[in-house]
Formats: structure tokens, sequence, C-alpha cells
């Protein structure tokens, strides 16, 4: 008998969505240990927009787990390796049945999963140690503000990193936690040394990664493979993926993304990168994305956005899409299903609570705006997309995303991951929080500029805020000037002072090398980083060369910034990175290791007294910066001056009210006495009655769970209807200490 198959219209259009891409989005080793890189789950919130179903991983933690466990030690030791050189790796070697035995322990423990193994870590017999605890001697004051949970995450992520030095040196030279094979990713100008990597034998970790992949693979079966590559450190994972899936499963169409595209690859010109990738986008993927979904659906779709592909064995760059890229309210919010929430691990490699947190604790990234709304600092990729298109998105939007995450992933700590938060947003932000009752924890990266007055500090604080991060980079008038940083030292300091009373941490990115940076301007830098951290006002920093990038200021027109290419050749490759010569002919290299050790030193509050000298082998200037600058920039006056527009407004509670009456000299007036309650004190105030039945009508008035806001102007002619003299009242000490408990002026 002779079968023939008649489709109905109505079975067809049944059948259709069957036949849509179904997309597997990944990030490659290796980021991040404790939390997602956000890039998929950004991805996969906007194919939820438009109905395209996505399946994501973060093959970086699930190589880890699958390598640090008992039966990937056991296989580890046991593999086919060259032996140990060092006499630190046959310490670990010998002690292999140990680490075996402890291994999957210790990884729960990690995990949040095992919290009593803390006393037994902290015991210090339970975990063999070799190298990375000889600084334990160093730190052991540390541990006295340390609990028995972080002391024992610390040495536990010892533990770990011991047994990644016996990796580097035993098994793959390219492991790295949070980077794998990075050199390769590098300054890549060609592509032939990672080509050269990728046609070796699979690496002990590759292997390990196409295991994962091949089970992922065979039970998603997906038709379209997204690959976002953010670092350096993804690079060549990225493409051992791609190249995996073209040998066993050439069917699937592979594209690559990312913050490693967008700004390395904008001139690829070298047609074997298309042996393993059949697209690669440029900047915001959402547009790229749904056009490479309907090339899929339709091989007679010829339109692409930011895109490059091979035609005629040549490397052509497609742009003719008339779609506009999507407004952030309109690309979703981020989607971390599918992702292992509850399998990240938490370190702390340096125990300062600011540094720690990016390797501690979940949390749920989110951004603020989509760009920066500075644009303007010369080191920085400012002619790029992702920081020149400025776009905020609305505090209520934020919020509504902070809901839903919440509920989603059962975390409520979020960061925000702004090239720099705008501070009106900010405090917009804190307000609707406080305004829905939401009890988050979050931090974010900002610009230390002046907008962040004491109050907007306390505002933030009061919303959950724990941390900002922000660039001091140089800490010298005349480079930040160059710099275009549009702030100055001595207001650097007034801000990291004003978050620090309000009980923010404060990070700052530090920067030495900069085109025509002195050698006694790197040391004034230092003295002035030092003095901050004397002061109590920084709590953590880090330290990092000048890179002229090709798509920067000093990049595009080096000349104005006394530096000259070495190379004007545009590579096939990769091209941001690019050598040059100073004219100071200074090596800024010299300076990494004092830097660096001195920071160390200050971001655990030890060595103050230490001479600069100390940290350097070599000579140096002495500094010609006063040793009491910071302090004296910290006591200028602020001064009473408040704008008329500036908001008002109240976070505290309603207060209890009591009147009695005073008498003084045979006259008697009613008084009136206000209560407060706050989490951590009652205090009172007392006024006449007047005054106090006004005060108690505005507070209610401008409490921060109202949405009309107030200004100080309106305040003055609300309390000047009926009463006399303002300002006399504003600056008295009911007022003042009203002020201290949550009256904000912003």
């Amino acid at each position: 008998m002779e079968w023939k198959l008649n489709l109905s219209p109505i079975f067809v259009k049944k059948i259709i969505p069957l036949l849509k891409p179904k997309l597997f989005v990944i990030t490659p080793p290796f980021t991040q240990l404790n939390t997602p890189y956000p890039a998929t789950a950004y991805i996969k919130g906007f194919l939820n927009t438009i109905n395209v179903e996505a399946v994501q991983a973060d093959l970086g933690i699930e190589v880890i787990l699958k390598l640090f466990s008992k039966e990937g030690l056991i296989d580890l030791f046991q593999s086919n390796n060259p032996e140990p050189v060092s006499d630190n790796c046959k310490r670990i070697l010998a002690l292999q049945e140990e680490y075996i035995k402890t291994i999957n322990p210790v990884i729960q423990f990690l995990q949040g999963k095992n919290p009593t193994l803390a006393l037994q870590i902290c015991q210090e017999d339970y975990l063999p140690e070799a190298s990375r605890f000889v600084q334990l001697e160093e730190l052991d004051w540390a541990f006295g503000t340390m609990g028995t949970q972080d002391k024992a995450k610390h040495l536990a992520t010892l533990y770990l990193e011991d047994i990644s030095d016996f990796i580097v040196e035993c098994v793959d030279a390219n492991f790295g936690f949070s980077r794998y094979a990075e050199r390769l990713g590098r300054s890549a100008n060609s592509f032939d040394e990672l080509y050269l990597a990728l046609q070796q034998e699979p690496t002990y970790i590759d292997n390990i990664l196409f295991s994962i992949l091949k089970e992922r693979i065979e039970t998603i079966h997906p038709n379209f493979f997204l690959i976002s590559v953010p670092f350096p450190g993804n690079l060549y994972s990225a493409f051992r993926c791609a190249q995996w899936v073209k040998k066993y499963h050439p069917e699937i169409k592979i594209s690559m993304g990312g913050g490693f595209p967008n700004t390395e690859l904008r001139s690829l010109s070298d047609a074997r990168v298309f042996e393993f990738f059949d697209y690669i986008t440029l900047d915001d993927g959402e547009v790229p994305i749904e056009e490479l979904i309907l090339s899929l659906e339709n091989p007679n779709h010829d339109s692409f956005k930011r895109t490059f592909l091979l035609e005629e064995g040549k490397v052509v760059y497609r742009n003719n899409s008339s779609k506009s890229d999507y407004k952030q309210s309109q690309v979703g919010t981020p989607d971390y299903s599918d992702l292992p929430l509850d399998q990240y691990i938490s370190v702390i490699e340096i125990v300062n609570p600011m540094h720690r947190m990016w390797s501690d604790g979940r949390w749920n990234k989110l951004t603020m705006a989509h760009g920066c709304y500075w644009g303007k600092c010369t080191f920085c990729d400012i002619s790029l997309d992702y920081i020149k298109i400025y776009e905020p998105v609305a505090a209520n939007l934020l919020c509504d995303r902070m809901e839903e995450l919440i509920l989603q992933t059962g975390q409520n700590g979020f960061h925000f991951v702004d090239e720099a938060a705008p501070p009106a947003l900010m405090r917009a932000l804190a307000i609707e929080i406080l305004r829905r009752k939401l009890s988050v924890t979050w931090w974010t990266n900002i610009r230390f500029e002046k907008s962040f007055t004491q109050d907007l500090a306390f505002l933030l604080k009061a919303s959950g805020c724990i941390a900002v991060s922000g660039g001091l980079e140089v800490a010298s008038d005349r480079l930040l000037k160059l710099i275009d940083k549009g702030v100055t030292v001595e207001q650097v300091a007034r801000v990291t002072r004003n978050f620090t009373q309000a009980g923010i941490m404060v990070h700052a990115y530090l920067m030495y090398g900069y085109p025509t940076q002195t050698v006694q301007e790197t040391v004034d830098s230092l003295e002035m980083v030092r003095q901050l951290f004397e002061a109590g006002i920084l709590q953590s920093g880090f330290w990092h060369q000048f890179a002229m990038t090709a798509h920067s200021p000093v990049g595009m027109y080096p000349e104005k910034f006394g530096v000259k290419k070495e190379t004007e050749v545009i590579g096939t490759f990769a091209n941001n990175d690019i050598n040059y010569k100073d004219s100071t002919g200074i090596d800024h290299d010299k300076f990494s290791f004092g830097l660096k050790k001195s920071l160390f030193n200050y971001m655990h509050g030890i060595c103050f007294d230490f001479e600069l000298q100390e940290w350097f082998d070599f000579k140096i200037p002495k500094t010609k910066i006063p040793d009491d600058f910071i302090f004296n920039a910290l006591e200028e006056n602020t001064g009473f001056n408040i704008k008329p527009n500036a908001k008002v407004v109240w976070i505290g509670g309603k207060p209890t009210v009591e009147i009695f009456t005073k008498t003084k000299k045979g006259n008697s007036w009613e008084m009136m006495s206000l209560i407060f309650h706050d989490k951590k004190q009652s205090f009172s105030i007392q006024t006449n009655k007047a005054e106090g039945e006004w005060l108690v009508t505005i507070l209610q008035k401008i409490s921060v769970s109202n949405t009309k806001a107030y200004t100080f102007q309106e305040l003055k002619s609300d309390f000047e209807i009926a009463l006399d003299d303002f300002e006399l009242f504003w600056y008295s000490k009911p007022i003042n200490t009203l002020r201290e408990f949550g009256l904000l002026i912003l």
C-alpha cells in the first residue's frame, strides 16, 4: 500500500510553531564562580517578549563543578599528567587522598548547603594545606573580625587555589577560575596563534567542556547556538564550543556576540573565523538576533543588523536592517531560569569586606541605564554604542523588574552593572524601593560627583544600597582634567566621606601609567590613596595600568595626549589594544608591584605609617602632597545654601504626639513633644504647639510613601501661611535632630 501525506491548512498552522528555531545560549568558561554573568539572562528575557524558545547555560560553573568533585579529582590525579616539578605540587600530589576526601563537602559548604562544616574547617586540621596557606600567618589578625563562616570560606578558597596551582603546573597551564587561555584572547591582532591552538588536541579542560556540551546539545536539540563572549578569557573556550558543534552537529547555526566582539572584532576580516561561526554580531544583541532568527525561519530573508558573515569566501559586514534597536523599556526582564542558581560557589579571596563582593554572594544583575551619562573620559571607549548611547530605565520599571527577579530567583541581592549609575535615577530608584517597602540589598558603579551629598547617601543606604565602586583613576588634578573625569581629588574625598558616613562601602578603580604621567605624579597619587584609606573613607581599591584602546579619544587622537602609536597596522582579527610610546619615556611597569602591595596593606587597615619608599626597590622622589591634604579637604564647610527646587523627603516614621504646658515667670504656653522610633533607638523633639502641629502635618505630606514630591520652596511657603520666620525654625535644634534621623534634602 502506498501512503500519501496530505497536510490540511489547519494541521500546517499547528505544526509550523514546532519548526521555529530553538536557541541554546551559553557563556563559555570562565567568568565568575559566585553568580552568573548576566548576558544570556538578558537575551533570554528579550526572547521571552517575542515568544522564542531558548535554553541558557553557564558552562563555566558546570565545568568547575565537574572538575572540583570527588570523581573529578580522582580522574585529575590519575590522568597521564607530567610529574610535578615544584615542591608545592609534589606535596599536593602526595596529599591527593585528603583532597579527594574533602572536595565534595567543601564545595557544598561554599554553595551554602553545608554550613556546619565551617567549625571543622576553622580548626585548621581538616583541609590539606599547600603554599596558598602561607599568607595566613600575615592575616591571622583579620580573623578576629571575621565570623566562623567567613573564616572557613576564606580557608576553603585557599584550598581551591592550591588545587588550581596543581592544575596549572601539571594539567593545563591555561586554567584560571575566572578566565581560560586569556593570553590567546588579549591583543590578538592576528588569528594565527588562536587558530593554531584550536588545531591541537583538546586539553584536559576542553574534554570536560565537550562532555557537558554533548549532553546539553543532545537534550535540548537546538538549531541555533548563541555564544556570548564577555572577556578575552572566554574566547578560546567559545571557539572550542563552536568547533565541537560544527564537527558533530553541522546543521546547527552558530553566532557569537558579547563584550569581546563588541570591542575587539569591529574590523574582523579573517575568513578562518567562519570555520567555527556562521555569524558574529556587534553591540546590542536583540535586533541582530531577531533578524538571524527570521533568516533561519525563512531562507529568503536577507536583512541583517550589525552582523559579520561569510559570502563567497570573504568576510562581509551586513547592516541593512530597517529595524531600530529596542528601547530599554521593551527588552523585558532578565530571565535566570535554566541556570543552577543554588550551585554557584561563594569564595573569599581577600578578607576585605568590600573587595570580596565580586566573588562572594549571589547577585541578580540589572542595568539602570544603557551607556554612560558622562561619556567623556579619554581612556574609555566612548565612541562605541555601549557607552555612547545613553538611555535610562524609569525607576518604577526597574522596581518592577527587581520584584520579578526576586520571585524568580528567590534572591533579593542586586548588582547594577552600569558604566556609571546616574545620581538622579539612583535617587528615584531608592525612593521607589522605600515607597514599595521592598527589602533588597544592592550596589553599583558610579562617578564620584558632587551630586552625592550626605543626604543622598543616607537615602541610598535606607533603600538597601551597601556599596559603590567608582573610578578615581589617577589621584592628580592635572591628570583628572586631562582624562576629562569631571572631578577633583578633594571632591572625591568628600563624596567618599558622605558614603562612608552613611554606612556605604566604597571601592575605587585606580590607574597608573596614563600618558604624560610623571614619576612624581605616580608617587603623589599613591600618597592621596594612602590618605583616603587612612581617613577611613575608602574601603577598597584596585590599581590597573593604563591601556590605550582603539575606540577611546587617546587611541583616536594620540598626538593630543603626548603619545605615539607604535603601529598603525590593523589586524585581521582583534583590534582594540594599541602599543604606544609615551613622550616621558617612563617605564610604568616597574611601579606595578609596589602600588599593589601597598594597596593590599591599606585595604587591611595597616602600614599607613610606612614611608612610600618602602614599597619600591628603586629610588622614588618624596611626595609633594601635604600629609593633611585629605583631612583639610574634608574640613571644608559645605554651608547652609539649599536650592529652592531641592526635594525634601522624610524617610522616618509617624511620631507620637504629647501636648504639655510650659510656665516661665508667670507666663504659660502650650508645647508639643514629638516622639519618634527608628530601628535603633527612640528620640524626641520639642516645639511650640503651632510649629509642632505644622511639623506633624508636613512630615506626613513629605513622607517617602507619598507620590507627590515637595520642594524646599513649597515647604517654606506652606510654613509661612500661618507662621513666621521659616529660616529660624529650619535651622533650629528640633529640625537639626530630624535631619540626623531621615529628614533629607535631595
